[in-house]
């Protein structure tokens, strides 16, 4: 439980991050310009996920990519049964890098909630970890909610405590597990991911990064600050964020930067395929094993997709 006076300093803390012209819009990524300014990651997946990345024009002529009715649409194999080398699906990458900022992302459905699934929207810089992670959507297998994660180099502990109700600690030690595990929080509302997410038509995350802090907010449809609709986002009118990372215990600055901006949908792998992770959910009542029920159920996965209005850049 968070005491009035922390609460309090976190949003006094907020109020003097930003102003009404703190931001500038300097990227817009939609379906006009998504797949030109987004590059296809084709590699091993670094999660040792059932997955197989492929490229722009294999994902184009399997139809695992377009751009539909101004939206961005990037799906995942849900036809063929027991594919050779994983799954098929996509993982793309800004070509731009950036170095804190406002970042704005209205998605209008998410691949998640799905057992075998482990959809993400990420920011990473080079040299893993030593520039840091920001994970701002996050999830395995059919959750309901969201988990938001950092993951740093050895010498970054912040503190969440200034989160939103209903938002828990995961860790504060953003090297814990030699980085893999990184400091996070859970979340609550189950309208900000998966099932709920998709079934309300989506909405608006917003990720803050400022020289003292990392901030994540989530808005579902109908309830978007205006600000934002109309361009002018001020992050000191939004109350206190779903996801608060700050405190004197990390540089934020030198522990995060030069990050690209990544979406990718994952199966199973070293979290939703984790055994006893699959073992403890209900998901483990439709096969053995997380590989298994994703080799031999295609269609399970015809609604793990990612469908984007856009995504935004303010700094």
């Amino acid at each position: 439980m968070r005491s009035t006076h922390s609460f309090t300093l976190g949003a006094a803390l907020l109020c003097v991050l930003s102003s009404t012209n703190a931001y500038k819009l300097v990227d817009t990524f939609d379906s006009t310009n998504f797949f030109d300014e987004f590059s296809f990651f084709t590699g091993t997946d670094p999660t040792q996920g059932y997955v197989d990345y492929v490229s722009e024009s294999a994902a184009n002529n399997s139809h695992l990519v377009r751009t539909q009715n101004n939206q961005v649409y990037m799906g995942v194999d849900y036809t063929t049964k027991n594919p050779s080398g994983g799954r098929k699906s996509v993982r793309v990458s800004s070509n731009k890098a950036y170095t804190q900022g406002l970042f704005i992302a209205d998605i209008a459905h998410m691949p998640g909630g799905i057992c075998g699934t482990w959809p993400a929207f990420w920011t990473f810089g080079p040299n893993w970890p030593s520039s840091g992670e920001i994970d701002i959507i996050e999830g395995v297998n059919s959750a309901n909610t969201n988990t938001i994660h950092l993951h740093t180099s050895p010498g970054c502990t912040v503190s969440s405590q200034n989160s939103a109700s209903g938002t828990s600690s995961l860790g504060n030690d953003c090297s814990a597990g030699n980085s893999n595990t990184g400091c996070g929080v859970s979340t609550s509302n189950t309208n900000a991911y998966g099932t709920g997410f998709n079934a309300n038509k989506g909405g608006v995350y917003a990720m803050q990064w400022a020289s003292n802090g990392i901030y994540i907010w989530f808005w579902q449809r109908g309830q978007v600050p205006a600000g934002i609709t109309n361009g002018s986002p001020d992050t000191s009118h939004w109350g206190t964020p779903m996801a608060s990372f700050s405190g004197s215990g990390c540089d934020f600055a030198s522990s995060f930067k030069n990050h690209n901006i990544i979406f990718d949908s994952t199966f199973c792998g070293s979290w939703a395929g984790q055994q006893s992770v699959w073992s403890s959910g209900s998901c483990a009542s439709l096969a053995s094993s997380c590989n298994d029920y994703v080799s031999n159920n295609p269609s399970a996965f015809k609604d793990a997709y990612w469908l984007i209005n856009s995504v935004k850049v303010y700094q």
